[in-house]
């Protein structure tokens, strides 16, 4: 724990702090282990695709990134603090679209966006169209097909111009156009410079961490590809330096 404190303490002098680290991380669910000694650095400004089939522990991952779960042993820190210090910087996307069945899609996003301290890059509208979804549309959530939920979800997640975006297995539920549509949009995403206020905290552009188990889909963001399995880290790859080879 010492080690990490000192780590952080000198990545605040060089201003190289990492968008995200774990260090000997576990999670134990009675017997069950979801995540085992994780050990784990997203630089700030990268793009990660995390594999796995149901089960490896992705979406325990980016939970306890997201400061949703604390860790069973080990640390977690985002932009070297605590996580639950530093979600105004973040934005987390479920496999679930979390929003209510009853409010419109504009609704929703408005009650985040207050939520959130009213701190958001541009209008709700703007997200939403983005998205490929009419602001205009009075129908409420609970009667969206599931891709339009999903697209209202990452619209809800984005307008708040996160630093450090997690996305938990965004493609369930699109048909191939969609996903590719998404993938285009986080792409663009990423090259938004950061705020004045965020560059002088250390950031170094925008940092994606998404899980999936459909990597063809993800491929055009897959700087890194970290690999996981019954909760461990099998292999992490980087895209650059497969190209080399």
């Amino acid at each position: 724990m010492n080690e990490a404190r000192q780590a952080d303490e000198s990545a605040r002098t060089t201003g190289l702090l990492a968008a995200a680290r774990l260090d000997g991380v576990s999670k134990l669910y009675g017997g069950f282990a979801a995540l085992r000694k994780v050990t784990v650095e997203f630089a700030a400004g990268s793009s990660t695709v995390v594999l796995g089939e149901n089960g490896a522990g992705k979406s325990t991952l980016l939970r306890m990134i997201a400061g949703l779960i604390a860790p069973t042993r080990g640390a977690v820190h985002v932009f070297g603090d605590e996580p639950r210090w530093q979600r105004r910087r973040m934005a987390y996307m479920s496999h679930e679209a979390m929003l209510y069945d009853e409010l419109t899609a504009m609704e929703n996003l408005r009650y985040f966006a207050r939520l959130h301290g009213g701190c958001v890059c541009g209008a709700p509208e703007q997200a939403l169209r983005a998205v490929g979804l009419d602001p205009a549309l009075t129908r409420p959530v609970g009667q969206y097909s599931q891709g339009m939920r999903q697209r209202a979800a990452l619209a809800r997640a984005l307008q708040t111009d996160p630093e450090l975006l997690l996305l938990d297995e965004p493609f369930s539920n699109l048909d191939v156009d969609s996903a590719k549509h998404m993938v285009e949009l986080l792409m663009e995403f990423r090259t938004r410079p950061v705020s004045t206020a965020a560059a002088e905290q250390g950031a170094r552009g925008r940092t994606i961490i998404l899980t999936t188990h459909q990597a063809h889909l993800a491929e055009p963001l897959a700087e890194t590809t970290l690999t996981m399995r019954a909760g461990t880290i099998l292999s992490v790859s980087d895209a650059a330096r497969e190209g080399e080879r």
